[in-house]
């Protein structure tokens, strides 16, 4: 009988403690919405020959590295490549098939509340290590509340999610403020999810040239605007207890933007006089990151202070990113946590932000 080494069965007990806070799936066509879908809509959809937007597939282009193959589109698929492996003990799940250039608002509020459907009844309702994320239709503020008290109450759903990118004004801005709102009443975490709708600009510079700027902008840059707009225009002073996750954005840029962000806030804080603590409060009570993507330096000296800089033990959250793959910095930066850090940034950070033992 071989013998079970105690770091085994360690690294076993951790795995199956696990909480992933981003694991992607998503339709295979518009097909797979149909039962979802009111007639008119499939009529729609059948004589324009349209299907979903391609743009969670040319976020990640197949052929490049970072793709890790195609988009789970069934449980058994999810079961066999991960969650039978990894043996994560909750994976929310995040669909972002909804995130596309799309601008017909009555066709988005359609396929958003499809979306929903089918992940409550095919994902959440099929296996109980699943938690669900509820997409809406961000261009129609009305509709996306009302989706939220739909699908709300509905305890398998822990989030809303929201696209990074994709408007002309940032999240902070008054015409959002209902979203919030709802999420807050329903005790909701918000997901901002990097990549968005196409048809916009990542940044207020403008348009990308190249998929490397596209593909660096849309989340590491823009996400700093969007956490920026949420501190400086009151949200987290209006919903104090208002929870806000930034998913698939990087987080090692935080340490630059917060030491400027408590510079000015106190040489300019009369133009936010609303706001009713420093920068920092905001991040250690409002805010946590996902892991993935890992953007660490080589010295692992200043792999260290970066964790420090921004408290890496209570802000980050464990994240696959399933299926996408970002390199192997995700075990050196398990690595560099100590027992303590790894727990809470593997299982209990997650497991307070989102309630899940509520």
């Amino acid at each position: 009988m071989t013998a079970v080494s105690d770091t085994a069965i360690q690294d076993t007990a951790v795995a199956t403690q696990t909480v992933d806070v981003d694991v992607h799936v998503a339709p295979a066509s518009i097909q797979d919405l149909a039962p979802y879908l009111s007639a008119y809509w499939n009529e729609y959809f059948a004589d324009a020959e349209t299907d979903l937007s391609p743009a969670a597939g040319a976020s990640y282009p197949p052929s490049f590295a970072t793709s890790g193959g195609p988009l789970p589109q069934r449980l058994e698929t999810l079961r066999s490549d991960y969650l039978d492996v990894d043996q994560p003990a909750t994976a929310i799940l995040n669909c972002v098939s909804s995130f596309g250039a799309n601008r017909n608002p009555y066709c988005q509020a359609a396929v958003t509340s499809a979306i929903n459907d089918w992940m409550a009844q095919e994902w959440l309702a099929q296996d109980s290590r699943l938690r669900g994320s509820i997409v809406v239709p961000s261009v129609d503020v009305r509709a996306a509340v009302a989706e939220i008290d739909r699908v709300g109450p509905d305890g398998r759903f822990v989030q809303v999610l929201l696209p990074v990118r994709g408007h002309d004004a940032r999240y902070g801005h008054v015409r959002f403020r209902e979203i919030f709102e709802a999420a807050d009443r329903h005790g909701l975490v918000v997901g901002l999810h990097a990549w968005g709708r196409r048809g916009s600009a990542p940044v207020s510079a403008g348009f990308t040239n190249t998929y490397i700027d596209d593909y660096l902008l849309n989340s590491q840059v823009l996400v700093q605007e969007q956490l920026v707009s949420l501190v400086t225009e009151g949200v987290f002073d209006q919903f104090p207890d208002l929870r806000v996750a930034l998913l698939e954005c990087g987080f090692s840029w935080l340490p630059a933007l917060m030491m400027r962000f408590q510079k000015d806030w106190k040489a300019i804080w009369r133009e936010v006089p609303w706001m009713k603590h420093e920068p920092a409060h905001y991040l250690l009570e409002n805010i946590r990151a996902s892991t993935e993507p890992v953007q660490l330096p080589p010295d692992p000296v200043h792999v260290r202070q970066i964790l420090d800089q921004i408290g890496a033990g209570d802000l980050l959250m464990f994240a696959s990113d399933f299926p996408h793959h970002h390199g192997g910095e995700r075990e050196r930066l398990l690595d560099a946590l100590t027992p303590e850090e790894r727990s809470a940034v593997l299982h209990g950070n997650a497991r307070d932000f989102y309630r899940l033992d509520a």
